[in-house]
């Protein structure tokens, strides 16, 4: 299977590239992919940048390039459920925008013309969710906007909107959109590494990057080996 994994952000995609084995660097034009294998699989590993836009284009670069069989996106999210801990893993059984409204005849959060939610696909969520691991792994909602949530304000706003979103991102959905457009199967693939709304939450986020955040991306080559 030829896998894409598309991630946001350079520490992101430095503890992704310890996946690929024979790893070598590809330049398409101006974008730079990273391919190798693990185990039967041909990984094929970018960095999109943070946003919207940024994930979106990228990941028809991915797909134009590549071809690949299905799309990863993983990386870190916000945790908006009291649910949801530190180094907890969501997936994104569904995923919505929390900053779109196209309108009168539009749920909120969807892009006239396409469904309210994106989904993950069903067999690739089966096997996410079915891992075993001391981490805490479970499927639900995961909202994405062009935001960093920091605050209360912010979070109960997502949260009177979509009650039971689990996570906050950047780029899952837009991913989503574009990997539906082109029929690809898609998984949204998110560790939390925050807790918006509460009290030093900058300081929480920095500090999941201080503490080992390489083992919570173990997770990821896990699903890899199994798919």
């Amino acid at each position: 299977m030829k896998i894409g994994i598309i991630v946001a952000m350079s520490s992101e995609l430095a503890c992704v590239k310890d996946l690929l084995n024979n790893c070598r660097e590809e330049k398409k034009g101006e974008v730079i992919f990273y391919t190798g294998k693990r185990g039967k699989h041909i990984l094929i590993l970018t960095q999109s940048g943070i946003g919207k836009v940024c994930s979106a284009t990228r990941t028809q670069d991915m797909i134009r390039c590549f071809q690949p069989d299905c799309i990863l996106n993983t990386g870190v999210a916000g945790g908006i459920d009291t649910s949801t801990q530190v180094f907890d893993i969501v997936v994104g059984k569904e995923i919505v925008y929390h900053d779109v409204w196209c309108g009168d005849g539009n749920k909120p959060g969807q892009i006239q013309g396409f469904p309210p939610r994106f989904y993950s696909d069903p067999e690739l969520l089966r096997k996410a969710v079915s891992l075993s691991d001391t981490t805490s792994i479970y499927s639900g909602l995961i909202c994405s906007g062009d935001q960093f949530i920091t605050d209360r304000k912010e979070l109960n706003r997502i949260k009177a909107t979509f009650a039971e979103g689990l996570a906050v991102d950047m780029e899952s959905a837009s991913i989503a959109q574009v990997c539906y457009m082109n029929k690809i199967p898609f998984l949204s693939f998110r560790i939390i590494s925050d807790t918006p709304g509460i009290k030093d939450h900058t300081i929480q986020y920095n500090r999941f990057w201080e503490e080992a955040p390489q083992k919570s991306f173990e997770i990821l080559k896990q699903l890899i080996d199994i798919l």
